[in-house]
């Protein structure tokens, strides 16, 4: 004898699993693949069983049921704890890029239920509220992407939706974003020249004379030590970096500390050849330490002897250098002011990178072969160096057709 088919109080025969509830509303029950009693919850039957049919192309696509309940920032502990192959820096700083853009925006969200207009949203959100440059949210694109790939390859979700939104928001949205910014000729000349001969800020020329002669990246540059230069050969050997922690998850050490790691890519390892101004600079820097008896006390990972340290003999990090420099602009541009009433030159607002792509930038200007600057910055991808390149040389060429046009009109 046939079992007794159950049906709903509209006396529709209601499927396995099905269940009509006393409130009136329906319910599917099935066990997922890790053995576990999964539900869902309809209003009416035909609702319900659309979701069904949805659980049941799941299955054959081979999508975990568990990822209905599955949150972005679960799936991010998940890429934490399975993640290698980074550099301890470089993860930290996806860490504090998610933490505190992303876990508390849409970190509480479903991975199922984030779609790619959700993403560009969210990004365009980071631009307008938060005030983020676009290179930032470029790094948090590449924390979530990671995050999406990975639920995809775990049969969490079919795509990832975060493909192409920041290359799609980049040609539009951040089209007028501004470019990476060099100090002009005129520029570097004051910088350099005021430091020289300021009696409160001489101290810091060694360190920004040679960042503007090398293109060293902050880390390199903070990092060397003695023995990482031959001053009578004119050779700097990078081959490591110094990294300076500001921000600390829970989980992680406490307060700001240092590590050493190698550099940034294989192709940073490099040797850099010194210009006579920057030779002139290390050989400044260590008679003032030998003058006012500074000797490194910093020991990082092993390495000290450290070549630009402060009074204390400890280690220099980018903020403190980024401060300096905001103080040197300031005092500059106040000096040229009691000069003339209508400076020629002043220094704009800069950072510290802003050197690194001055000295690029001179060296475009200087025609030097692109694979040299390539191999001097350290650059793994010609293409890296063929940007900053084409930007630089377009600049000349309209500076140039400038100097053409007056040539002209004189005539």
């Amino acid at each position: 004898m046939s079992a007794t088919k159950r049906k709903d109080k509209s006396r529709v025969v209601l499927r396995s699993g099905e269940v009509q509830r006393a409130n009136g509303s329906y319910q599917y029950s099935w066990m997922d693949g890790s053995g576990k009693r999964r539900y869902v919850y309809a209003k009416t039957l035909e609702e319900l069983r659309i979701k069904e049919e949805q659980i049941e192309r799941d299955k054959s696509d081979g999508i975990k049921t568990e990822a209905r309940y599955t949150t972005l920032n679960e799936m991010f502990d998940l890429w934490k704890t399975l993640k290698r192959g980074l550099k301890d820096n470089t993860f930290q700083n996806y860490t504090y890029l998610y933490d505190t853009f992303t876990r508390h925006v849409i970190g509480d969200k479903l991975v199922t239920k984030l779609k790619k207009s959700d993403i560009k949203r969210y990004y365009i959100y980071l631009a307008d509220e938060r005030g983020l440059k676009a290179s930032t949210i470029d790094g948090v694109h590449t924390v979530l992407h990671q995050v999406f790939d990975m639920a995809v390859d775990d049969n969490y979700i079919r795509n990832n939706p975060s493909d192409r939104v920041l290359k799609e928001l980049k040609q539009s949205y951040f089209a007028k974003s501004e470019k990476r910014m060099a100090l002009t000729r005129a520029e570097q000349d004051l910088f350099l020249d005021f430091l020289k001969n300021s009696r409160i800020y001489s101290h810091w020329y060694p360190v920004f004379a040679v960042m503007l002669g090398t293109g060293l990246r902050v880390g390199e540059l903070t990092g060397l030590r003695w023995c990482d230069i031959d001053l009578e050969n004119g050779v700097i050997d990078v081959n490591h970096t110094l990294v300076y922690y500001s921000h600390r998850s829970a989980d992680s050490k406490q307060g700001c500390y240092f590590n050493i790691n190698t550099p940034k890519t294989a192709a940073s390892n490099r040797q850099v050849p010194m210009l006579d101004f920057v030779k002139e600079a290390f050989v400044k820097e260590k008679e003032v330490q030998e003058l006012l008896d500074i000797k490194c006390e910093a020991v990082v990972d092993g390495y000290t002897d450290f070549i630009f340290i402060n009074r204390f003999g400890n280690v220099q990090h980018q903020g403190t250098l980024n401060k300096a420099i905001r103080r040197i602009i300031r005092d500059c541009n106040d000096e040229q002011f009691q000069k003339s009433d209508n400076p020629k030159v002043l220094l704009p607002h800069f950072s510290c990178h802003t050197l690194r792509h001055s000295f690029t930038t001179r060296m475009c200007e200087a025609g030097v072969n692109v694979k040299v600057i390539q191999d001097t910055l350290g650059h793994t991808d010609v293409s890296t160096t063929l940007n900053i390149y084409t930007d630089v040389t377009k600049e000349l060429k309209r500076v140039e057709f400038e100097g053409l046009d007056r040539f002209f009109k004189e005539a």
